[in-house]
């Protein structure tokens, strides 16, 4: 997806908090942040699935746009450019992030495609997803959106590695519509950040 926008500031210069867009988060007393730099109308379901993973104990951060746009006229900030100050000041306290993300359904409309430094806990999450009845790729595993680099926003948190899930719009919409099934997605990812 080509970026409108090169970074926050450009962004915000042009469009405006509360019409255009709106930004949702929770700083809480945990090491993990869950955070989506794409939600609302630029990947339909991404809030959603993080707020159902943080739950009440994980910090979050959500940006969403409020608007459904053209396609190229989108408010999306490629993650390795994403630099809006609350998300920063949160992703950096943080020793580790889960970055929620949407991608197309393309050939595989069912598996979260996972990515990220964090190696272990990108294994664990995967395993913990396939072991709810999710499907689930780490990469190596025939995905091309890896989350390897460290500037990649999950990437960025004092540990230096974090974990990318991308999820296709099919299951981002069911996801969305099914509060059981988006539970059950929430309490998998929990379940593998809690054995870190």
């Amino acid at each position: 997806m080509t970026d409108q926008y090169a970074s926050f500031a450009a962004l915000a210069a042009r469009e405006i908090e509360g019409v255009h867009y709106r930004i949702r988060f929770a700083t809480r007393p945990s090491p993990i942040a869950i955070v989506t730099p794409h939600g609302g109308w630029i990947e339909p379901g991404a809030s959603e699935a993080t707020i159902a993973i943080a739950g009440e104990v994980l910090s979050f951060y959500c940006f969403e746009s409020l608007t459904r746009r053209a396609r190229g006229d989108g408010l999306h900030i490629t993650s390795t450019r994403f630099d809006e100050p609350q998300a920063m000041q949160l992703v950096q306290g943080s020793d580790i992030v889960v970055g929620v993300h949407g991608r197309k359904n393309g050939d595989d409309d069912a598996s979260v495609w996972v990515g990220g430094l964090h190696e272990p806990l990108r294994d664990a999450i995967a395993a913990a997803l396939r072991d709810s009845g999710f499907h689930a790729k780490s990469v190596g595993e025939g995905h091309p959106l890896s989350g390897r680099d460290p500037a990649n926003i999950c990437n960025r948190g004092r540990q230096g590695a974090g974990v990318q899930l991308e999820l296709p719009m099919a299951l981002r919409l069911r996801l969305k519509d099914d509060p059981d099934g988006r539970h059950l997605f929430a309490a998998a990812v929990r379940l593998a950040l809690s054995r870190f």
